[in-house]
């Protein structure tokens, strides 16, 4: 018989669903990609715009796009010479500054707890 307050079991669609979610994670576990995205937030942007921004090697961003079109992050067009990429469904920002929030949320107790252990020691002095 089944306890009434566990949740039922997992269905196979919701298995699925788990799968690409833990790819998108891999995707965006990396930082020149975050990056990319924060970069491409305000629209879409040349390839070599978007070296320039970074600071890194061209192969390295080329790469890093790649990987990203690929997954479905990206889109991308080009117009003669130049490839312009843009994020494939912005929604995705909303997820993007939420973790960041917490990320921040996260940092910001660790100072307050580093500032109260730094306090405590030197009243212990």
């Amino acid at each position: 018989m089944r306890d009434r307050n566990r949740s039922p079991a997992t269905s196979v669609k919701d298995k699925e669903l788990f799968e690409l979610h833990a790819r998108v994670c891999k995707v965006l576990a990396n930082a020149k990609r975050l990056e990319i995205i924060a970069l491409l937030r305000g629209g879409e942007k040349a390839a070599g715009d978007l070296v320039e921004d970074m600071g890194v090697p061209k192969a390295n961003v080329s790469q890093q796009l790649a990987v990203m079109r690929e997954k479905g992050i990206l889109a991308s067009r080009r117009e003669g010479r130049r490839i312009y990429y843009r994020l494939a469904y912005p929604g995705m920002l909303k997820a993007y500054d939420l973790l960041r929030r917490v990320l921040l949320d996260q940092l910001e107790d660790r100072g307050t707890l580093a500032k109260r252990l730094r306090q405590t020691r030197v009243i212990r002095r």
